[in-house]
């Protein structure tokens, strides 16, 4: 059944595609231009993808995932004035971009290409650091060497503030295992949502996981709206939420399993205050 779905959704999406296509040549002939641009932030295996997706069934929007060299080169995004091009070329009303590697800059792309707006996609640290490790593994060298030199592992550590570093070295030790590294970085990863003050930006909406597989019909709705485009018919059916607590929780040390706790409070306690704002 599975594996229909799979197929079925495949064939659908390529449909869809197509007659895109069609669209944006059309838009494109007439002279129109994306109103805006949508980045689609966070950290890795939280859902980004999922969300991607979801857009990409819209007729207004060009998206651009993270694998289309037309964009990115080994999953980074091209220089500034190739995205701008795209922009200028594209033939769609909003034009969707991952931002993934690039989160740490997210706050300065929201001016760079204005007028933009940003998702940030947040999932359970647990479920997360699960997938992180399967898809990702190698952890414990890198935070070892990240602890040592922040700029160690490239795009990794940008855009740590001292204060992230010092928890990193603090946790840090010579026995850390594999969960709790990967645990670490999911949480300096995600505490750049708030040291770049996006909690605070109008522009920007945090998208639970959770939420977004649980109740997609309500959050699908929630993202369509604040991106400004048509909800799409029956998009909800793609939808499963079957990766939560799909294994068992990782041995995460306990101290960073609470440092990781704390930021998902933070995280909730926004997604209360944005739904409010509404």
């Amino acid at each position: 059944m599975a594996a229909f779905k799979y197929y079925l959704e495949k064939i659908d999406r390529m449909s869809i595609l197509a007659r895109k296509g069609f669209v944006a040549r059309g838009r494109h002939l007439r002279g129109l231009k994306p109103r805006e641009q949508l980045l689609i932030a966070g950290m890795q295996r939280s859902g980004t993808n999922l969300v991607m997706d979801l857009l990409e069934r819209s007729m207004q929007t060009d998206t651009y995932h993270e694998y289309d060299p037309r964009a990115f080169d080994d999953y980074h995004m091209r220089e500034r004035r190739h995205i701008h091009g795209l922009i200028e070329r594209s033939g769609g009303e909003v034009f969707v971009i991952k931002a993934l590697l690039e989160s740490q800059h997210l706050s300065s792309l929201l001016d760079e290409f204005s007028p933009t707006k940003a998702l940030w996609v947040v999932r359970d640290f647990r479920d997360a650091v699960n997938s992180l490790m399967i898809s990702f593994p190698g952890f414990i060298e890198r935070i070892q060497a990240i602890a040592e030199d922040r700029n160690a592992c490239g795009w990794r550590g940008e855009g740590m503030t001292d204060e992230t570093h010092a928890l990193i070295r603090q946790y840090v030790h010579a026995g850390i295992n594999e969960a709790t590294s990967a645990a670490l970085k999911w949480y300096y990863r995600n505490i750049l949502f708030f040291d770049q003050a996006l909690d605070a930006d109008e522009r920007v909406r945090l998208v639970s996981y959770e939420r977004l597989v649980t109740q997609p019909a309500i959050e699908i709705d929630r993202i369509f709206r604040f991106v400004g485009i048509q909800q799409v018919g029956r998009i909800a059916r793609w939808v499963s939420p079957r990766s939560i607590r799909k294994r068992p929780p990782p041995d995460i040390d306990p101290q960073v399993a609470a440092l990781c706790e704390g930021l998902s409070q933070r995280f909730d306690e926004c997604i209360v205050r944005q739904e409010a704002e509404v």
